[in-house]
């Protein structure tokens, strides 16, 4: 079995770390934070096989902080390590303010170089990689991240500022940042020619477009209309949207048509994909009887028993049916251009799922009454 060290494993990068190094089979994780003392890192550096070097300073009470968290821990983790002959693999994370000279990006520049002269005159692997703005679940809000922050506040209904909309921003996923590191303990990364290694991926987006896109996620559970998913970072962003939801609000309720047939309620709409709605319908009653020019339906009945017919509009003798229940799921494509009509004949509520190809128009519904 082999052992991890991982500095910093209660932070934002640790603990995604954490829980991914968990899913693999035979390797023991030292978790080392604020709460371990000096003689806790001495034991683990000792033990250890590869070391995550995640821990740093970044919002001090004090700017002499930023020298003692991330150049000392550094300085202290490489003198153990030399003062006991070992030459363990070491991955850092350090920042793209490494090159700006302040006191933050002083000691990240002054901890790379202390890894890098490590590596350099011990021959064993150093993995640098100057990280941008890092994006995902489980990063605290309000303290270093845009993300988090807007996220957090749009989803608790708080207000969110930008000095300056237009700001673009350079950001990486964080499972693709782990996903990453995890290679570089595999020893499948290549250190490139300038000592340091890189995010494969990155995504560019304003300020602005960062808030509006956020809100959209947010007005999704009252319009119904998701946004368009198709792109990875939309999709990254709304994955990370919904780990800051208030944990008394995963749920909302949907609007329901009541008749005495039963209920019909939309579920979830889009541009891209049309709408999904549910309805219940009481046995021996039948909803439809109308047709469409374009717009195509998928029907689902997932409890209860239904009889489904169809006829082409311009042929008045041949219906069509189809019996179906939920005892064996199947699904019936409306064809265009043919009424269609959908009965219980069971003796429970007929539970049905229906998609169509479109968000429905009230000023273009593509819908004409004509009994089966």
């Amino acid at each position: 079995m082999k052992t991890v060290l991982v500095t910093g494993s209660s932070g934002f990068i640790g603990k995604n770390l954490c829980a991914k190094i968990e899913q693999l089979r035979d390797i023991e994780i030292l978790h080392f934070d604020s709460s371990n003392t000096s003689k806790d890192l001495e034991e683990f550096l000792d033990k250890a096989d590869f070391i995550f070097h995640l821990a740093g300073i970044n919002r001090p009470k004090d700017d002499k902080e930023f020298d003692t968290g991330n150049r000392g821990l550094t300085e202290n983790i490489i003198k153990y390590l030399e003062k006991q002959h070992k030459t363990t693999p070491i991955l850092i994370t350090s920042s793209i303010q490494a090159d700006l000279d302040n006191p933050y990006g002083n000691s990240k520049k002054a901890a790379e170089d202390i890894i890098l002269k490590f590596s350099k005159e011990n021959k064993s692997p150093a993995y640098i990689y100057r990280l941008p703005n890092v994006f995902g679940k489980w990063c605290k809000p309000n303290y270093n991240s845009v993300v988090a922050t807007f996220c957090h506040n749009i989803s608790h209904n708080l207000p969110v500022t930008m000095s300056d909309p237009s700001r673009e921003m350079d950001l990486v996923y964080i499972d693709e940042v782990v996903s990453e590191f995890i290679d570089s303990y595999l020893d499948k990364v290549e250190i490139q020619k300038d000592g340091y290694c890189y995010i494969p991926r990155s995504f560019k987006v304003t300020l602005q477009e960062l808030k509006s896109k956020i809100e959209t996620f947010r007005d999704s559970r009252t319009t119904l209309i998701m946004p368009n998913l198709e792109d990875d970072f939309s999709r990254f962003l709304y994955a990370t949207y919904t780990s800051y939801l208030p944990e008394d609000s995963f749920n909302y309720q949907l609007n329901t048509s009541v008749d005495d047939r039963g209920w019909l309620a939309e579920f979830i709409k889009s541009k891209q994909f049309g709408q999904i709605f549910i309805s219940k319908t009481k046995p021996g009653i039948t909803r439809g009887n109308h047709w469409h020019h374009t717009k195509i339906e998928k029907f689902l009945v997932v409890a209860g028993e239904a009889k489904i017919s169809f006829r082409k509009i311009n042929d008045q003798n041949e219906v069509i049916e189809y019996n179906v229940s939920g005892n064996k799921l199947t699904v019936l494509d409306i064809p265009a251009g043919y009424t269609h009509s959908i009965k219980n004949i069971g003796n429970e509520d007929l539970m049905t799922i229906f998609w169509a190809d479109e968000i429905f128009d009230n000023n273009n519904p593509d819908t004409y009454y004509e009994e089966v």
